[in-house]
């Protein structure tokens, strides 16, 4: 089964080798007729430290690193 990839912002940086991720979807909302964004935040692996808040990055889904990680950060986003 092939790993989803999302593309979000950084949004926290505080924790080692941890940013939280912020991946904002939109949809068309079925009974109002609009364009709704809804977002979450997801925890990512960042082995070296190296993404601060603000960039723009891609995330692939991973084994259970912790608790609350299960993704790593592949790069940047284009």
């Amino acid at each position: 089964m092939p790993k989803r990839i999302l593309q979000g912002v950084v949004v926290s940086d505080k924790t080692d080798k941890t940013v939280v991720v912020r991946v904002e979807r939109r949809f068309k909302h079925p009974l109002l007729d609009k364009i709704v964004r809804r977002s979450k935040k997801y925890h990512a692996h960042d082995e070296v430290n190296q993404y601060k808040v603000g960039d723009t990055v891609r995330i692939e889904e991973c084994r259970p690193i912790s608790k609350l990680k299960s993704w790593r950060v592949i790069g940047e986003a284009a």
